[in-house]
């Protein structure tokens, strides 16, 4: 696949170092170590190999990959990785995508507490869920759930929620038999709504109290006991955005709308279009507009796009994808050997692994002739490039 014509790394290698000064004191040890990464992802800062085809003898240098977890150019593996482990856990079952959202007043004070509430946003997602349920007047059922974070909007603005893939169905209470939802619904999305509400505000409140969420700038006067109860008051009455979509269809769907979500990040390099003196032009989509005025394209100066990029950098081991229920994984392997059971699926023979020699053989593919290329020669971070080897002359 071509490179795109534009990257996000170009951007941070023109502007970073200027923005970087003008926001000293400004920027966290995270957005800087991410800055560092993306500029030097796949150049001679972190070193490479040299490749040679057998087949027809062309000869490339490749640089190594950051592999920061927010690079645009470095989650196409993570998310090949991933996707082949979470394969034997699906079942011959409809799958439904539920997204719990949190209102802009909270999604505010969530920049600046972002490991406190991104937990409790999943917590309580998946516990809401759960409960849902298992409730006799809804599916009566333990439920399996995988909840992935996503922490932007289409323009790269702060808009924090998470994207639920659930089983259509689960094990009964006492695991003796298969409790299968309704065909082509899932759960009630309003009571799903008004629950998640409830608990959300009770954990937040919890968390004020137990002196956990921090207050800057305009939000300051919120660290008081009062202001901050009288600030919640309203959000107790409006409405939370819970919704689920159409089931998928089949599995194999599943995977493909996961290797797109999973390892996404804030913007994608082909979503690119220009930068110039007006600034960083990119596509975004406007989910209130219909039809095809609902694509769009935004200019941003360079100082402001790479702000609002930066604000989607995660916390340091903060894991944006769990599993819950029968998908957790301290009871995984056996929920699921129960639930093929009751549904009558034989296992899947597993394939054995091709050796190491052969992975690592055909890691690399010539652009030219699609044969294997070989490494003939490596160099370490830091360290000069020479030219290309010369081709040693045939005996």
């Amino acid at each position: 696949m071509r490179r795109p014509a534009l990257e996000v790394a170009y951007i941070f290698r023109a502007h970073g170092h200027a923005w970087r000064q003008a926001q000293h004191g400004h920027l966290s040890l995270g957005q800087l170590k991410v800055m560092s990464a993306i500029e030097q992802c796949r150049s001679a800062a972190l070193g490479g190999h040299v490749l040679r085809c057998d087949a027809c003898d062309e000869v490339e240098i490749a640089y190594n990959s950051c592999r920061n977890r927010h690079c645009p150019k470095c989650q196409a593996t993570a998310a090949r990785r991933w996707l082949e482990a979470r394969q034997a856990d699906l079942l011959p079952l409809d799958y439904y995508h539920v997204v719990f959202t949190l209102p802009a007043p909270i999604s505010a004070i969530a920049y600046y507490n972002k490991t406190v509430l991104y937990d409790l946003l999943f917590e309580v997602a998946a516990q809401t869920l759960r409960t849902i349920a298992a409730d006799p007047k809804h599916l009566g059922a333990q439920i399996g759930v995988t909840l992935v974070l996503h922490s932007w909007g289409s323009a790269l603005t702060h808009h924090p929620h998470v994207h639920g893939i659930v089983a259509g169905g689960g094990l009964s209470a006492d695991g003796e038999r298969w409790v299968a939802c309704k065909p082509g619904f899932f759960l009630p999305v309003r009571v799903l709504s008004r629950l998640f509400r409830r608990r959300f505000l009770e954990e937040l409140d919890q968390a004020h109290r137990a002196g956990r969420l921090q207050f800057f700038g305009e939000y300051a006067a919120l660290a008081d006991a009062r202001a901050f109860a009288a600030w919640l008051a309203p959000l107790r009455a409006c409405e939370w955005v819970v919704y689920a979509k159409r089931p998928f269809a089949g599995p194999a769907a599943v995977l493909a709308y996961l290797s797109r979500y999973t390892h996404r990040v804030a913007i994608s390099n082909q979503r690119l279009l220009a930068l110039d003196e007006r600034g960083v032009t990119f596509r975004w989509k406007d989910y209130r507009a219909t039809g095809k005025t609902r694509h769009k394209t935004m200019t941003l100066g360079a100082d402001e796009f790479m702000r609002r990029f930066l604000l989607h950098v995660l916390p340091g081991g903060f894991h944006r994808i769990r599993h819950y229920g029968l998908l957790a994984n301290a009871g995984r392997r056996e929920h699921l050997a129960r639930a093929r059971e009751l549904l009558h699926v034989v296992p899947a023979a597993t394939e054995p692994q091709p050796s190491t020699d052969a992975a690592n053989a055909s890691t690399f593919v010539c652009p030219h002739c699609g044969a294997a290329m070989i490494i003939v020669e490596t160099f370490a971070r830091g360290q000069p490039i020479r030219a290309p080897p010369t081709l040693r002359a045939a005996a």
